[in-house]
């Protein structure tokens, strides 16, 4: 099974970036997408093609903000349903959250808050944090997880070029560096390092001071899976190619 995860910016952008072209060629089981930043209402009154694809949308209330979706391959003899959002509106009027169930596992589909330049939203991006790990903790005690999306941190100096640079600026305080820790350590993996141990890739970059081309960036873009799942897990890639966004598709082959 492949599983693929972006944040593409704007769902309306990557389709004009060829995105359709994209799924032809890596042809993902699902893929989950973040930062769709479209509402129903427009999404219902334009017209977006994905051959092959069931669709599944979790907009923001607040129209071109934030949302997720998920694209689940036809015919995927696994699947059993996909559910929105914590239940909690605090949270799920931003459409943060998706859950695909599989037979023998859970897949979300995560959009990270980001706690921006001021941290302004730090305080919210750390309740939010709280209530997920609940929330996959109540999954867990049925099947076991795969958590992915854009965690919006970066876990450690190996994973940003200017790590000193950057220190307590928001995507790597301490604060979001410690919950990834202690997220980590509840019985997680992060697989691209499990898999990769010390390879330096990273999956966003800055539109400023032409950084992608300078690789100057970070690895924020996530696949992080229950312990019960290490002996399934077979690659974990960032498809840092592949161009449409500030942030490069990743993958992971269970």
């Amino acid at each position: 099974m492949k599983l693929i995860s972006w944040n593409v910016n704007g769902i309306r952008a990557v389709s004009k970036k060829g995105f359709k072209n994209f799924l032809l060629e890596f042809k993902p089981d699902i893929i989950g997408l973040q930062e769709i930043k479209i509402s129903d209402k427009s999404r219902e009154e334009e017209s977006f093609d994905f051959p092959g694809y069931r669709e599944y949308w979790h907009s923001a209330k607040r129209p071109g903000y934030s949302g997720t979706a998920i694209l689940v391959r036809d015919g995927l003899k696994e699947f059993k349903g996909v559910s929105n959002g914590l239940g909690n509106d605090y949270f799920d009027n931003e459409g943060r959250v998706q859950t695909v169930e599989l037979d023998k596992f859970y897949v979300l589909n995560i959009y990270f808050p980001n706690a921006n330049e001021q941290l302004s939203r730090l305080g919210y991006k750390l309740e939010f944090n709280v209530s997920l790990l609940k929330y996959i903790k109540r999954l867990e005690e049925k099947k076991p997880v795969i958590v992915t999306g854009d965690f919006n941190v970066a876990h450690q100096a190996i994973d940003l070029a200017r790590p000193q640079a950057n220190e307590g600026r928001a995507g790597y305080t301490t604060e979001e560096r410690d919950w990834m820790s202690e997220f980590l350590a509840a019985g997680y993996v992060d697989t691209f390092r499990f898999l990769n141990k010390d390879k330096i890739q990273y999956s966003w970059w800055s539109y400023r001071l032409t950084a992608r081309s300078r690789n100057v960036g970070w690895r924020i873009d996530y696949f992080c899976a229950s312990a019960k799942l290490k002996r399934l897990l077979k690659k974990a890639y960032i498809l840092d190619q592949v161009l449409g966004s500030d942030h490069a598709p990743i993958g992971l082959e269970i």
